[in-house]
């Protein structure tokens, strides 16, 4: 019979150090405990990897659902409620649909960027805010459509919130902005007609001088002075007389040869 050297080597060192396979078996399990902590670790690191994939695939934009249109800025329901609130308040039937375009113009015209019309401008103050209050209002604006428009010349973006609040005072802004035009051709007109008047009187007074200058005979009479004037005060009254009746300024021509010669005459 034979042996295996090995098998002897393992009996005599057990016999030897009884306590080294307690050793060996301590540290084998350290090792496979530290093994398993770390394929823990290393799972659950995969599964968060695997969970952000996931997100940033849902989150991609080939997989977002289609987002519904924004809801309109203004509403035709909202111009029709806008309207009818105005018609109810005192002034509103001073308000003419024809001023209100002008209106609308004008103002639109003063404001920044006058070259823009009212819906680009108020496209540009909010996005698409013009554009849907244009078409609300619809391409034949009545007279409260058209009311609604001056309100959002006038105010701008914040002409919802008075619209809302005080329509009121909207419709007395807008009369107010209307009277102007009216009172500046009132002024004009009374301006026209003062100064009508004012070349009637001075015709009246040139003819009067004229028919008085015509009868007289007296040189002095006929310069407007009394006997006895000095030299100097027929100078005066000379260049007086004819500054105001030179016929290339509205005089007549008959009394600047009276005048002309009564001065020639007293001055010979």
């Amino acid at each position: 019979m034979g042996f295996d050297p090995r098998q002897w080597s393992t009996s005599r060192s057990r016999a030897q150090d009884p306590g080294a396979d307690p050793r060996v078996t301590v540290n084998l399990t350290a090792l496979l405990a530290e093994n398993e902590a770390l394929r823990r670790e290393v799972r659950r690191l995969q599964r968060e990897l695997e969970r952000q994939r996931r997100q940033q695939w849902v989150q991609s934009p080939r997989w977002q659902e289609p987002s519904a249109s924004p809801p309109p800025r203004v509403s035709a329901d909202q111009v029709r409620r806008w309207g009818e609130a105005m018609a109810q308040q005192a002034g509103w039937s001073d308000l003419r649909q024809s001023g209100l375009e002008a209106l609308v113009d004008r103002l639109n015209r003063s404001s920044f960027h006058p070259q823009l019309s009212l819906q680009q401008r108020l496209d540009r103050l909010v996005s698409g805010l013009g554009t849907d209050l244009l078409s609300a209002v619809g391409r034949r604006a009545t007279k409260k459509g058209m009311a609604v428009l001056a309100a959002f010349a006038l105010y701008g973006v914040r002409a919802s919130e008075w619209l809302d609040e005080d329509p009121a005072r909207v419709v007395a802004e807008l009369r107010q902005r209307l009277r102007p035009n009216s009172s500046r051709r009132t002024r004009t007109d009374q301006r026209s007609t003062d100064q009508r008047s004012t070349d009637q009187r001075s015709s009246d007074r040139r003819q009067s001088s004229d028919q008085a200058w015509t009868s007289g005979s007296d040189p002095l009479a006929v310069l407007g002075l009394q006997a006895g004037a000095s030299q100097e005060a027929i100078k005066q009254a000379f260049r007086r007389l004819v500054k105001q009746h030179h016929p290339d300024m509205g005089g007549s021509a008959e009394a600047f040869r009276r005048i002309s010669e009564a001065y020639q005459s007293l001055m010979a």
